[in-house]
C-alpha cells in the first residue's frame, strides 16, 4: 500500500505525539457539542468513536465522512442521528475511558470504533489495544448496540510481521465478537497522494467521500428497513 509505503515514522509520531492544535481543538470541541444535541434529537443514534481521521483533523467543519454520512441516512430513508464522539491523537485507552458515557448518555443503537493507529504510534503493546478494542465491543454490545469495527494498517517501519499482527487484531476481535469490519478505511485511496493533507497522513476533503463508502456497505445491514 502506498499510504503505508510512503509514510516514515517520524511524521506519523509527530502527528500523534503532538496532541490536538487549537484549531484541532476547536474541532473536537464542536463535535462535543454535537454529541450533546444528539442524545435530544429523539431518534436511534450513532456513535463514531475514533481519531483524528474520524474527528476532522485538517478540514473545514462538516466535510469529514463522519458529516458525510450525518447527511446520507436521510437520504437512504434512515431515520437516525450521528454523534461524532471522536478526539484527534486518541487512543483505544482514551476511547474506552470516554465510552461509558456515551453509552449512558445516547443510548446508541450503533456504536462505529475507528481506533487503534495512535496506540501503535505510541508503541502501546498488541495485547493492550486487542484488550482495549475488546472491552469497548464487550461495553457496547452490554448496552444493546451493534459494533461496526474499522480497521487501519501501519507504516512498514514497524516491519511485515509487526504489520500483519495490527491488522489481524481487527480481523480476530471482528470474528470472536461477530461484528462487522472495514478491513482499511483508506482502502482506495492509499495510493493517491493527492487526496492526502500536505502531512500525507489525513485525508483532505475530497477523498472524504470515498472513506464513507467503505463504511456504507458494511454498515447499511446493521441500520434495519429504511423508512419510506
Amino acid at each position: 500500500m502506498n499510504w503505508t509505503t510512503r509514510a516514515t515514522l517520524a511524521p506519523l509520531a509527530l502527528v500523534a505525539c503532538m496532541g490536538a492544535t487549537p484549531a484541532h481543538a476547536a474541532q473536537d470541541a464542536a463535535n462535543a457539542a454535537a454529541v450533546t444535541a444528539s442524545a435530544t434529537a429523539g431518534k436511534p443514534s450513532i456513535v463514531v468513536l475514533g481519531d483524528s481521521i474520524s474527528a476532522e483533523y485538517g478540514l473545514p467543519r462538516d466535510t469529514g465522512w463522519v458529516a458525510l454520512l450525518r447527511s446520507k441516512l436521510p437520504q437512504e430513508h434512515f431515520d437516525y442521528s450521528v454523534a461524532n464522539s471522536s478526539i484527534s491523537g486518541d487512543t483505544t485507552s482514551g476511547g474506552l475511558a470516554r465510552l461509558p458515557a456515551a453509552l449512558n448518555r445516547l443510548k446508541p443503537k450503533i456504536v462505529i470504533v475507528e481506533l487503534g493507529a495512535n496506540d501503535a504510534l505510541r508503541g502501546v503493546p498488541l495485547a493492550t489495544t486487542e484488550a482495549n478494542l475488546r472491552t469497548i465491543i464487550e461495553k457496547s454490545q452490554a448496552a444493546n448496540a451493534k459494533v461496526l469495527l474499522v480497521g487501519m494498517y501501519v507504516p512498514p517501519n514497524y516491519g511485515p510481521d509487526y504489520s500483519q499482527k495490527f491488522h489481524g487484531v481487527y480481523e480476530q476481535l471482528s470474528k470472536e465478537k461477530h461484528v462487522p469490519l472495514v478491513p482499511f478505511l483508506l482502502a482506495g485511496i492509499e495510493n493517491k497522494p493527492e487526496m492526502f493533507q500536505a502531512d500525507q497522513i489525513h485525508p483532505t476533503p475530497q477523498a472524504q467521500p470515498l472513506l464513507l463508502n467503505n463504511v456504507w456497505p458494511v454498515l447499511k445491514p446493521l441500520l434495519g428497513a429504511p423508512s419510506k
